[in-house]
């Protein structure tokens, strides 16, 4: 069957879904200007999970966001709000069986998604994925391409209010935090993408013995004992902020010189937001998912015939990670700064 050829007059209303991670769902954010540049006169929505829902606040390019609660509401009741709306373009940047339903059920002109097995059948335009060889921003943008959409913006997006600012310039001003500020994110999706604790122990008394560093341990739900632990084992004061939203926690990442990270969604949201970010890495792969922008750099432990495993537990003693030391990190760090002019 020869995919239909979008008539942008028809188009009205848009909807994207990308659902579940944080992190997916802010490199997803690079289609959205594009769309609305393309679509100017349309309606842009995005549906996505309740975690990930904060990632689209404030964002120009969309009209509003539909949560999708699992604990809440049935798959049938979304894909009845779905049709309720009657989108005339679905693109389908998620791809799994309960994506791919709800826009072959959107009752939308144009379906737009990518060919992984058992999915097509929810398509009339098909793209096929690259994956495996290509960043995560480009395989998003696939998408648009193959309905004929110039990219003309290659940028995230992630928003944050003037009180959103203004509550992390309050805690910075009251906890005497300045100068050269590193945030440290220790946090991540599976254990085998965490660098040990001790390590970034090492990595904080290193930056603060070096360049007089102000770290600032940043925190997400069910991390702050996790948190509070790291505080006790390094041997300078280090900084925990109060709890964040996630627009709070982008503007305290904008506050931040430097962001040391795990592979996670707050390290791309500080990619986002324009701070160099170097991203800790193991089982999965820079080159598809790394920190995105040219300020930004990846360390991991080089020799192993196991990178890039992508596996979410580890049987033969998580050497990526524990093998990976402050020094190198360190020496990660050094080239980050020196590659964005920034002198501590």
């Amino acid at each position: 069957m020869t995919a239909p050829r979008i008539d942008r007059n028809k188009v009205r209303k848009i909807l994207v879904i990308k659902l579940r991670a944080v992190g997916d769902v802010v490199l997803s954010t690079i289609v959205l200007r594009n769309l609305k540049i393309a679509f100017p006169q349309a309606q842009l929505d995005f549906l996505t999970e309740r975690p990930s829902r904060d990632v689209l606040s404030g964002n120009p390019s969309v009209s509003s966001t539909i949560v999708y609660d699992r604990l809440t509401m049935s798959g049938f009741n979304l894909i009845a709000l779905v049709r309720q709306r009657s989108y005339d373009l679905v693109v389908d940047l998620f791809g799994n069986p309960r994506s791919a339903l709800v826009t072959f059920l959107s009752g939308a002109r144009y379906r737009v998604g990518f060919r992984f097995r058992g999915r097509t059948y929810a398509y009339n335009i098909v793209v096929e994925p690259r994956g495996n060889s290509v960043h995560n921003t480009q395989f998003n943008l696939d998408a648009l391409t193959a309905i004929d959409v110039a990219i003309q913006d290659q940028n995230l997006y992630f928003g944050f209010s003037l009180a959103d600012d203004q509550y992390i310039d309050d805690y910075f001003r009251s906890a005497a935090i300045s100068g050269f500020v590193v945030g440290l994110n220790t946090g991540g999706g599976w254990y085998t993408k965490r660098w040990p604790l001790t390590s970034f122990a090492t990595l904080a008394d290193l930056l603060v013995e070096r360049y007089r560093a102000a770290i600032v341990l940043t925190w997400g739900p069910e991390q702050l004992d996790q948190v509070r632990q790291l505080q006790s084992m390094i041997h300078h004061p280090a900084f925990i902020p109060p709890e964040t939203t996630l627009p709070q926690l982008g503007a305290l990442l904008k506050r931040c010189t430097l962001v040391v990270s795990n592979d996670s969604g707050p390290m791309h949201i500080a990619a986002a937001v324009g701070t160099p970010v170097l991203g800790i890495y193991g089982p999965t792969n820079p080159g598809l998912q790394g920190p995105y922008g040219e300020k930004n750099a990846t360390v991991r432990r080089e020799g192993l015939d196991c990178l890039g495993c992508n596996l979410t537990s580890c049987p033969i003693g998580h050497p990526c990670m524990n093998e990976l030391t402050a020094a190198m990190v360190l020496k990660a760090v050094e080239h980050i700064l020196a590659k964005n002019s920034i002198t501590p």
